[in-house]
């Protein structure tokens, strides 16, 4: 059995988003997310971990090519959410609140889709210095796919 590895990547992109839910009140809006639901929104400088797993190629020696690691990670979501306003520009968090835990989703979900099956192994997004997400893509079903849209 070939020795099992992971690799990571890290990338950075900014973006701009509203904590706000359309199903809540301005009033629960403004108690639940505080400074964060200010009508203009905000900015973050995000800072991406992908880190995929998987067994050592005994004829290359990798997990996964350094550069279809970075091409995966430019195509399916720098390209998407870099210098973006996640809540008027992407469709996905017209339905779904644009904090990192759902932006974690997003981004597993986009990764997925254009890497080989089962080497994505988890996201992890810093939101500040002191608030990351960790997302290794529990929970999705099929539907979850097909709602993940630009």
């Amino acid at each position: 059995m070939p020795p099992i590895a992971c690799v990571s990547r890290t990338e950075h992109f900014s973006a701009a988003h509203r904590l706000n839910n359309s199903l809540l009140s301005a009033e629960e809006n403004q108690q639940i997310f505080g400074k964060c639901n200010h009508a203009h929104g905000h900015g973050h400088n995000y800072i991406l971990e992908t880190i995929v797993r998987g067994p050592v190629d005994a004829r290359t020696g990798m997990v996964a090519n350094i550069s279809d690691l970075k091409h995966w990670i430019q195509a399916a979501v720098l390209d998407v959410v870099d210098h973006r306003n996640l809540d008027a520009d992407i469709e996905y968090f017209r339905e779904h609140p644009s904090t990192t835990e759902n932006l974690a989703v997003f981004i597993w979900i986009r990764l997925a889709r254009v890497m080989p099956p089962g080497i994505l192994y988890q996201v992890i997004i810093s939101e500040t210095a002191k608030n990351k997400v960790i997302y290794s893509g529990e929970g999705l079903t099929d539907s979850d796919y097909d709602e993940c849209v630009v």
